[in-house]
């Protein structure tokens, strides 16, 4: 017998039930392959039958990879830096690379781990032959168990310390109808193969999907949807019903139960001597059926950092002050991800493409040295403010005060700064050229607001933010 002084801690007969499955299994024993197989079927099946579903993952791809990174290059060498940023640009749009990255995010949403091989392809009209190809995670496992040491998991091999040192990749897919060879796989070295994934316990190997808390939820909220449909389509197959108010045994003519009657369009009917007929009055939908489908929704995309009105595709009940203020955990949870994709996978993929660069004779200035002192970061899309007006009158006040940097402003807009810098210094120089001046280049705007009204606005959204917050 257990004696806590946790409620916690303790099981009766109330809560038995509730905690039998709770085990203190490993993160990967718990993680096995076959409930890692279980899990995946059981998410690409909502995903692709449920509609919410598909859309929260391709919603949540689509924020997070955009159209795709771009790398800017901070040597000390600005041409060097312009030309490396376009042959890499060249290559990543001959690899579809924004595709692929938006895939992984994808696979990772829906299978809990996305992978990725470096692999060589003699066909890309680039100078840089190096190809990213997507393997999916059933692929990754070790079909021959007597191969696993006990430095291995399902499908990788790690060594002393931890780091992984070789994947076992099945030269075909375990679900392919035509396979021959399934026992057939091939030991890559782990510095040619990309993992995308979370790790949620330490010591885990192998990610489960982020949808799978919300699994349950997705089928209870298809199963209360056609619930519903059916008891409206049972309540309008009856046209009406025959009812008496006399007593049984009462005076009133003798009438079959359930007896079906056939009615003419328009027809004059008589009924049977002391009965009546009636509308069966349908009760679906009930009124709580939408608050009940905004609920699980809520609770679906919870477990996903994701607001009710993403996951919806609806904000018909937000205000403004509440829309942002909701979005600030979903804007953190995307950086966090794109953060993730840059360690494990860009960073790596540029690496190895800057060494098959750099055996091409003058493909890189050789006054660069190694590429570890060759810093560089990743922009990505920004977020488009929902008040683009309010957003430049900030932007302006942070510039003027100096809280903050042109590369900062530009880089939450995904842009390049030096970019965007020359782009304008080339449309001032056209402009004086052609005798243009920047008045008369400026679109006329509508009629403003008195400046009065602008703070009260702002005022108004401050007290609304600070109620959201309360």
């Amino acid at each position: 017998m257990v004696r806590a002084r946790y409620d916690a801690a303790v099981t009766n007969d109330d809560n038995r039930r509730h905690w039998a499955n709770a085990d203190g299994l490993s993160a990967n024993a718990a993680n096995s392959a076959e409930v890692r197989r279980v899990l995946r079927n059981r998410s690409r099946y909502e995903v692709a039958n449920n509609s919410y579903a598909r859309g929260i993952v391709l919603t949540l791809a689509n924020d997070v990879i955009g159209t795709g990174p771009r790398l800017q290059m901070l040597t000390d060498d600005p041409i060097a830096n312009r030309r490396i940023e376009r042959e890499f640009a060249a290559w990543a749009k001959a690899i579809n690379l924004a595709q692929k990255l938006r895939t992984m995010r994808m696979a990772r949403a829906e299978d809990g781990e996305g992978f990725a091989m470096l692999t060589s392809n003699k066909r890309l009209p680039t100078a840089v032959q190096l190809d990213l190809r997507l393997v999916e995670a059933d692929q990754v496992c070790t079909p021959d168990r007597s191969a696993l040491d006990g430095n291995a998991i399902d499908g990788i091999v790690f060594d002393v310390a931890g780091n992984p040192i070789e994947y076992h990749i099945l030269r075909e897919h375990p679900g392919e109808t035509s396979r021959r060879y399934i026992l057939d796989y091939d030991r890559v070295p782990a510095e040619s193969v990309l993992h995308l994934f979370r790790a949620d316990r330490p010591g885990q190997a192998r990610g489960i999907p982020d949808i799978m808390p919300a699994l349950p939820l997705f089928a209870q909220l298809r199963r209360f949807t056609l619930a519903v449909i059916a008891a409206a389509e049972t309540a309008a197959d009856f046209a009406g019903i025959l009812y008496t108010d006399a007593p049984a045994g009462g005076e009133s003519e003798a009438a079959e139960p359930f007896e079906p009657i056939e009615l003419e369009q328009r027809a004059l009917v008589t009924m049977p001597g002391g009965w009546k007929m009636s509308q069966l009055q349908a009760e679906q939908p009930a009124t709580t059926y939408a608050e009940f489908k905004k609920e699980i929704l809520n609770e679906i995309a919870r477990c996903l950092n994701m607001p009710f009105n993403v996951a919806a595709g609806n904000s018909s009940g937000y205000n403004y002050a509440s829309g942002r203020l909701d979005h600030q955990t979903y804007f953190k949870a995307i950086r966090v991800d794109q953060s993730q994709v840059e360690c494990v996978v860009l960073d790596r993929i540029l690496a190895a493409w800057l060494d098959e660069a750099a055996l091409i004779p003058g493909f890189l200035p050789a006054n660069l040295g190694p590429f570890v002192d060759w810093s560089h970061q990743w922009f990505w899309d920004g977020q488009e403010h929902v008040d683009p007006a309010k957003e430049a009158n900030a932007q302006a006040t942070r510039l003027a005060n100096h809280t903050t940097t042109l590369a900062h402003e530009y880089a939450r807009q995904g842009r390049d700064w030096e970019e965007a810098l020359r782009q304008r210094a080339k449309e001032m120089a056209l402009m004086e050229e052609l005798g243009l001046t920047p008045a008369m280049a400026v679109p006329s705007s509508p009629s403003e607001k008195p400046k009065q009204d602008d703070n009260e606005d702002s005022l108004d959204e401050e007290a609304e933010l600070e109620q959201q917050a309360a």
